[in-house]
């Protein structure tokens, strides 16, 4: 069995679109309720096996990493307080065993770029990548689906979802093959953001990948793309091409906590799962909606 251990978090993004809340704080420690996003793909990874988390940061993201280390006066303090359990949730962010690589990545040349920043740490290691943007939800969630997956048949894997047609342009979008018995569909390339009318499918790649070491070389000899960024997705079309691509139905619900409504969803629906918050949550919808007047044309 070929086992994936090792996780990268490119986190070096500028977060414009939470602007000006993320003009001094990460994108990736946004809250959903009390809970950064970059805490929920780490868990994910961590559900999935992983033992080595890989963060690739970039400028005024020191947060990221204070988030994930030791807080020993914090801890003192809450001790201090008689509140032994919330220091050992503080404490236990990042799990014994599991360890925490932090790169830079030195100028904001893409994802691709910020993959391929982490190849140091990653070696000649299969390894999954999580966008913290794409925050899941369900009791089965996509890494640990994708890293199944990778060792059953080891090549690189995509989570993919079907989207709307008028969604096609704001996705990479499958060009797909036949799909086999064991749910895997094969990658005959990937088109980033195509208009309505060229899209070869409405199947959509989200931020949930496993890749083994080849990627990097295809990403070392890649020309900067659209925005003049080394785009991820044209190594994975370039990989497609070759044949070296599957995907895998994403298994959770997605929420796109890059754009602010999707954000907005991932709060609300996250209270109403709460078991504290779910009541007074609900009676506090149902007021709000009392109040408000009908919408009118």
């Amino acid at each position: 069995m070929t086992r994936i251990t090792k996780a990268v978090f490119p986190v070096a993004g500028l977060g414009t679109r939470f602007l000006p809340a993320t003009k001094a704080m990460p994108k990736e420690l946004l809250p959903i309720i009390d809970k950064p996003l970059i805490q929920y793909a780490v868990e994910e990874a961590v559900a999935a096996g992983i033992t080595e988390l890989i963060f690739v940061t970039g400028r005024n993201k020191r947060a990221v990493g204070d988030h994930f280390d030791a807080n020993l006066e914090l801890e003192a303090q809450l001790v201090a307080k008689g509140k032994p359990e919330i220091r050992d949730m503080v404490r236990n962010i990042v799990p014994e065993g599991v360890a925490c690589i932090f790169l830079r990545q030195p100028e904001p040349l893409g994802l691709g770029h910020a993959v391929l920043c982490a190849a140091p740490a990653v070696g000649d290691n299969p390894f999954a990548v999580l966008l913290a943007d794409d925050l899941m939800q369900g009791d089965s969630l996509p890494t640990a689906a994708l890293v199944a997956a990778f060792a059953r048949k080891p090549q690189a894997l995509l989570s993919v979802s079907e989207v709307a047609p008028d969604e096609v342009s704001n996705y990479g979008i499958l060009r797909p093959g036949a799909t086999g018995a064991d749910g895997l569909i094969a990658v005959e390339g990937l088109v980033e953001k195509p208009p309505r009318d060229q899209a070869p499918s409405t199947l959509a790649s989200f931020g949930r990948y496993v890749f083994t070491p080849e990627v990097f070389a295809v990403l070392r000899r890649l020309k900067p793309g659209a925005g003049g960024e080394i785009q991820l997705a044209d190594a994975i079309d370039e990989l497609a091409r070759a044949g070296k691509v599957a995907a895998l139905t994403n298994p959770s619900k997605r929420y796109d906590c890059g754009a602010k409504f999707g954000y907005l969803s991932a709060i609300v629906d996250h209270a109403l799962a709460h078991p504290d918050y779910r009541a007074p949550f609900l009676d506090l919808l149902r007021a709000r909606l009392a109040e408000t007047p009908p919408t009118r044309p």
